[in-house]
Formats: structure tokens, sequence, C-alpha cells
């Protein structure tokens, strides 16, 4: 098995890339700098050469501010010229990683998501896995959980005490594990999977969970979580409030069940290795 993993410089992609190179599974990286940009005129035909596994993760991450246009060249263009040209030279199976927003899709990141799926499962050559995680954390986490991780760490009192949420997450390490699963087993082939740590927890459940990690208080009080949602509405960020006041739990029970997968990392070693990452960034910007 030789792998092929696009967006190998990105915060899952450098995961995967230590889960293959600890296996001594052969693998490649493809990134914008050796295939140029994703799109629907890409050329993966030389970092194709020799893979019968492809791990696709160049992706755009985040929709906010990205015009729809280019979110459905990359996500799903993209997608489609990749698994063209990887039926062409003979590869055998494609991981995709989605997201949890692809099974209702709310807006236009979610639709990408969805329709990339759409167009892998389209190509008869191939087979394919999908797989879709919800919050990823870990070391290199950025945009809303390093923000969070950031007020934690400064001690600041945050407005979620009463916030009775479920949410689910997955450690980067726990995603790179299940890929990895995905790439080997054959019965994996043509399904979807959500992929998760295990039970949800609540907003002020991670709030304490990372700052016992960080070895900082939790400062949490209590503000009704609709007016939170009012007030960050007010100050335009509503999207960002409802993360940390709304549920979004997935089951990862058929993965758990059909390929007999369990976590490496358990929660609280995912809390641990983040904030471990985090306090070290920290210290070198302060050398």
């Amino acid at each position: 098995m030789r792998v092929l993993v696009t967006g190998a410089n990105g915060f899952i992609g450098r995961a995967l890339g230590a889960a293959l190179e600890a296996r001594g599974t052969p693998w490649r990286a493809a990134t914008r700098a050796t295939v140029g940009e994703i799109g629907p005129q890409t050329d993966w035909r030389g970092a194709l050469e020799g893979c019968d596994r492809v791990v696709h993760l160049a992706n755009l991450a985040h929709a906010g501010g990205v015009p729809e246009a280019t979110l459905r060249a990359v996500n799903v263009e993209g997608t489609r010229r990749l698994a063209a040209q990887a039926a062409q030279l003979g590869v055998r199976r494609v991981v995709y990683v989605s997201s949890v927003k692809a099974a209702e899709p709310d807006d236009a990141y979610g639709e990408a998501k969805r329709a990339a799926e759409g167009v892998l499962g389209a190509i008869s050559d191939l087979e394919t896995v999908v797989l879709r995680p919800p919050l990823v954390y870990g070391p290199g986490v950025r945009a809303n959980f390093l923000a969070l991780l950031r007020a934690v760490d400064r001690e600041w009192p945050l407005p979620l005490a009463t916030v009775r949420n479920r949410r689910s997450l997955v450690y980067v390490g726990n995603l790179a594990d299940a890929i990895l699963r995905c790439l080997e087993a054959p019965e994996a082939a043509g399904r979807s999977y959500c992929v998760t740590d295990g039970e949800p927890i609540s907003t002020p459940e991670l709030v304490r969970a990372l700052a016992r990690a960080l070895g900082r208080r939790a400062r949490l009080f209590a503000l009704p979580p609709r007016l939170l949602e009012l007030l960050g509405a007010l100050a335009g960020r509503g999207a960002s409030v409802k993360r940390l006041t709304r549920s979004l739990a997935v089951d990862d029970a058929p993965i758990r069940a059909e390929l007999s997968w369990r976590p490496p990392f358990a929660f609280d070693e995912g809390m641990r290795r983040t904030a471990e990452w985090y306090l070290g960034e920290c210290q070198s910007r302060s050398r």
C-alpha cells in the first residue's frame, strides 16, 4: 500500500503523516507547492503515480468570507478532478475527510462537502470511504478552539456556566487512526462514518477539561444562553457563539461496530497533549 495525502501540510495532514510514518507505511504528500491551486484544472497525475490509496484533505476548511463559487471550485470540482484522475491511474481507494455538517447542510460549506461526497460516490471504478468528523482538536489547532484555549489560559471569566448542550469532539490523533483503519479495512468500501472521541460533552465540561490540562482555574459565570446568543449576534459573532451554546452530537457506533475501531487516545489525553502544545507555543513566542 502506498498512500497519497492531499493537504498534507495542514492540521489533520500533519497528524496523519506522523501516524503513517509510525506504521512504516509508504506515503507521499501533495500540497499547493507540489500540485498548485486546488480546483477543476489541478493536475494530480504526478502525485498519484505509483499510489493505490488516497486520503483527500485538501479542501477549504472554513467558509466564512469565502465566495460560494470558490468554495465549490476547491471542495467539489477539485475533488471531482482528483477522483477522475485517480480512477484513470488505477487507484483502488479514496478516503475523503468530509464534515459532520455534510449530513444535514445548513450553509454553503456543508452543501459543498455533501456535493463532494456525491462526486466520489458516482465514480464506480473507485472504492470510496467518507469520514465525517465533528470539531477536531489537538496540537496545531486553530480558529475557535484556539481562541477558547487562550481564554481559559488567561483565566478570563466566561458566561457559559448554564449552558447545557452536548457536543461531539475528536482528537486529531484519533481521527488519523480512524483514517488509517479506513484505508485498510475491506468492509469500509462505500461507507460513510462519523468518528468521535466518545460521549459528547457540554461546553462548560470542555472549559473545565481545558483548565485542568492547562493548570488553570475554570472561571465560569451564568448568563442565559439565549441572551448570550443575542449579544453574540449583535456583535457579529452569532455563529461562533452558537457553537458554544448549541448541541451537535453524532453517533460513531457504525465505525466501532463495523471496523472494530476504538480511539487510541482518551479524551483527557487528547486535552493534555493539546495543552502541552499550546503552552510550548506560548513559551516559544515569549523568547
